[in-house]
């Protein structure tokens, strides 16, 4: 299957649109291609979710989405303006590893960014602390990394990426490294945040059952080079609960894409 463009365009607020977008590495060997055509939009305020066969490109999909990578082509644009490198005040990022400064506490990690931008010390600390509330980690701001669990770590590591009130938050496999169980409350606390702030979300996942509870639409990738198969619409409704996992209107979404990953594996 093409490229499907979701029904509702993203032209407005945080919206991202990803315009024909590939990479090719250069190898020893010659050219490598690792995405191709790829095309949607992630419409303002919805929460969008990428699975794929491993090495299908979607990290590298995300960061181009970031400015962090460039493509070989295609274009990015965010909120109507092209994505040309980092840009925190559009696009907060949050990746599979918390990468949070161990001799930092909880606040000052959340408050880096606007450290950098030579924010005051008092507006960031309290902007800081507010988003250490958001996330469910009021009364932790003093910790330091090693005192927290993998859970709150990625919570701290979420408000950092909260922390300049980007319209968009990319996510990248943030919860692959925890326990199943931390997993799901870590899923469910992200639903909560995210209708609190109604950012434009693209979440990164390998678990099919996570890409289902979470978003309002998975796209499908295919494997190596990269491309959108398929655009599911998870028509189950907010708020979503544990038990819509044992439903099945979610196991036929979740079969949906097995058999994609399955064919394309």
């Amino acid at each position: 299957m093409a490229n499907v463009t979701p029904i509702v365009a993203a032209n407005d607020g945080g919206g991202i649109q990803v315009d024909r977008l590939s990479l090719v590495y250069a190898g020893r060997e010659g050219s490598v291609p690792a995405l191709a055509d790829i095309s949607f939009a992630a419409a303002s305020g919805r929460f969008t979710v990428v699975v794929g066969p491993s090495g299908c490109g979607k990290s590298s999909l995300l960061m181009m989405m970031a400015g962090l990578q460039a493509p070989t082509g295609g274009v990015v644009t965010c909120a109507g303006r092209p994505v040309k490198g980092p840009d925190p005040n559009r696009i907060g990022v949050v990746f599979q590893d918390a990468n949070l400064f161990p001799w930092l506490n909880a606040i000052d990690n959340v408050a880096f960014p606007l450290a950098l931008r030579h924010v005051p010390a008092r507006a960031r600390r309290e902007r800081a602390a507010a988003m250490l509330t958001l996330v469910g980690l009021e009364g932790f701001g003093a910790r330091f990394p090693h005192e927290l669990s993998g859970g709150m770590r990625q919570r701290v590591s979420i408000a950092r990426g909260l922390v300049q009130d980007p319209p968009a938050l990319l996510m990248d496999e943030p919860f692959a490294a925890l326990d199943e169980q931390t997993r799901m409350t870590m899923g469910e606390e992200l639903l909560r945040i995210w209708a609190a702030t109604r950012k434009t979300i693209v979440f990164v996942t390998h678990s099919l059952t996570e890409a289902v509870y979470l978003g309002d639409e998975v796209l499908v990738m295919s494997s190596r080079p990269g491309r959108i198969i398929d655009r599911i619409v998870v028509d189950l409704p907010r708020p979503r609960t544990y038990e819509m996992l044992n439903s099945m209107a979610f196991g036929r979404l979740r079969d949906r894409i097995w058999q994609h990953i399955r064919a394309v594996a």
